[in-house]
């Protein structure tokens, strides 16, 4: 039996949840997010709390009602604190400026890389080697700093490129004669 949709989440002050369906629309200061949810999995609202139902027989169903109930998670707490994730740029000459919806990224290349911002994610640049993103989505936030960091990863040997701020990067020793 699944550990994690036994728990039944809290739904903070401010924030409001709706279900149509299998639909489900949570709402809240930072934003609004919704999910279509698996059929197998059920929703039982209880005072400010949400519980998952699902056939307990069923392995597909309680694997299910697992990742709807972390999914459930990670929606009440976008909509009311919301995520970020921070990069460092390690490098000489490693440059971040946010214009708006787009990100220019100096890194060494011949070229400016200019990376579009998707809708609903917001990037700051607070210094020129730091970038934060930041956002209501978990998953599209982390997609975001991973498609930045792709397009320097940090290499190896002397640590340059662009990296999460906490990620420590493996130093490899040069070859020797």
């Amino acid at each position: 039996m699944s550990r994690i949709a036994k728990a039944p989440v809290t739904i903070p002050q401010g924030v409001d949840v709706k279900l149509d369906g299998n639909n489900l629309t949570v709402k809240g200061s930072k934003g609004q997010l919704s999910y279509q949810f698996n059929s197998a999995i059920g929703f039982n609202f209880v005072d400010k709390t949400i519980q998952m139902e699902w056939n307990k027989d069923d392995k597909a169903a309680t694997a299910q009602a697992g990742t709807a109930r972390a999914l459930i998670s990670n929606m009440v707490t976008g909509v009311s604190v919301g995520y970020e994730r921070k990069l460092t740029l390690v490098g000489v000459g490693y440059r971040a400026q946010a214009k708006g919806s787009v990100l220019n990224l100096a890194l060494g290349f011949s070229h400016p890389v200019d990376f579009e911002v998707p809708a609903g994610i917001t990037v700051e640049t607070p210094s020129q080697t730091d970038i934060v993103v930041k956002g209501t989505d978990k998953q599209l936030v982390g997609e975001v700093a991973a498609k930045i960091r792709a397009f320097r990863p940090p290499e190896p040997y002397k640590g340059k490129g662009v990296r999460y701020a906490d990620e420590n990067v493996a130093r490899k020793e040069a070859k020797k004669k």
